[in-house]
């Protein structure tokens, strides 16, 4: 489902300099829509109304190809932008992009079974068979071995995943990538794959994935967990590389991300090593133009300088407003890259990142 975030935030010392108000336009990742109405909600209470910020929720994928296209100031995305999306933004502006990771969220899987009160196991395997089609019904032994105990119905499963480009159907398919060979060589990863399992229903967004599992007895998706816990929807536990059935919470999406980043930052942190990590972790980054002034959609200083004031409270004031939604803070190590990655941008050749970051 599209959304449209309208919120405001404000330039620092605007007022003292009398420039007019600046109004900035982003578009991508339903993964973190939750926590970007809030940062933008809170923005706008200790600022003073001076930069408008319109975001669409509409897809990572969506949020990618308008960032390429420029016509946004920045997209967002759950999975950063790939090697060859890298190289032709710099070949075609002569800008390298930046991913700047914001936020720790974690996709999983959500499911729809009266009766059932108690939580499911589930592993990557078993996942992997279920949206492959190869298991379709609730009571097969696979989940049953799994679920000791556990009174399942003989309801056929339907599939629900995304319609739209999706960095956390990208998230999802990656961590199944990683752990069944069968998926890897019939499927694959990416924001839109061919789902393979023939009772299958598309929803548009998260919050459509979550719809239709919550109104589909039998069904099985993949949300980010915020979306799961608002919409009182059931979600199982996943086992991760240790062999430890893991619950997405704060620690353990944290603690799959302890590793060490990338100068870049772009990371998949899927089947994650950390004996206690959740094994469908994920960063999800702002896209941006390093040499803002190559975007078409910057169109003057104030905007740039803007956008990049709200960048470095969004990695730093703004992380407390994170966990209370069921998002990580970013980790130190992480923190420190991502306010890196924002002092390289410049505007027509001026350090303002630099400037910014180090006020």
């Amino acid at each position: 489902m599209k959304h449209l975030l309208i919120a405001t935030a404000a330039l620092l010392g605007l007022a003292s300099t009398g420039l007019a108000q600046v109004s900035l336009t982003g578009a991508g990742a339903t993964f973190p829509f939750p926590v970007l109405s809030k940062y933008f909600d809170e923005y706008l209470k200790v600022t003073n109304n001076q930069v408008r910020v319109n975001y669409q929720a509409i897809g990572s994928g969506g949020g990618q190809r308008q960032f390429i296209e420029q016509t946004v100031h920045f997209g967002v995305s759950d999975n950063p932008l790939n090697d060859q999306q890298m190289a032709d933004i710099r070949r075609n502006t002569g800008s390298p992009a930046l991913n700047i990771p914001f936020v720790l969220g974690a996709v999983v899987p959500t499911y729809n079974l009266p009766g059932v009160t108690q939580r499911l196991n589930f592993t990557g395997e078993l996942l992997a068979d279920i949206f492959l089609g190869n298991i379709r019904t609730w009571n097969d032994p696979a989940i049953a071995r799994l679920n000791p105990g556990v009174n399942l119905p003989a309801l056929p499963i339907t599939v629900v995943h995304r319609s739209d480009g999706s960095g956390t159907t990208f998230v999802f398919t990656d961590f199944l990538t990683k752990v069944s060979p069968e998926w890897a060589q019939k499927v694959g990863r990416g924001n839109s794959v061919n789902w393979l399992a023939p009772n299958k229903v598309g929803g548009r967004g998260n919050e459509g994935v979550a719809g239709v599992v919550r109104n589909t007895p039998g069904a099985i998706g993949y949300n980010e967990v915020t979306y799961a816990i608002q919409n009182r929807i059931q979600y199982g536990a996943v086992q991760n590389k240790a062999g430890r059935f893991i619950m997405a919470d704060l620690a353990s999406i944290t603690a799959a991300a302890n590793v060490v980043l990338p100068g870049d930052a772009r990371i998949s942190l899927t089947n994650t090593n950390a004996p206690d990590g959740y094994p469908i972790s994920s960063f999800a980054y702002i896209l941006v133009y390093e040499q803002l002034d190559k975007n078409k959609a910057f169109r003057s200083e104030a905007e740039a300088r803007a956008f990049v004031q709200l960048l470095k409270w969004i990695v730093t004031e703004g992380q407390k407003f994170n966990e209370p939604l069921t998002y990580a803070r970013l980790t130190d190590v992480a923190q420190a890259r991502a306010l890196a990655l924002i002092s390289r941008i410049t505007y027509q050749g001026k350090p303002i990142g630099k400037e910014i970051v180090g006020q």
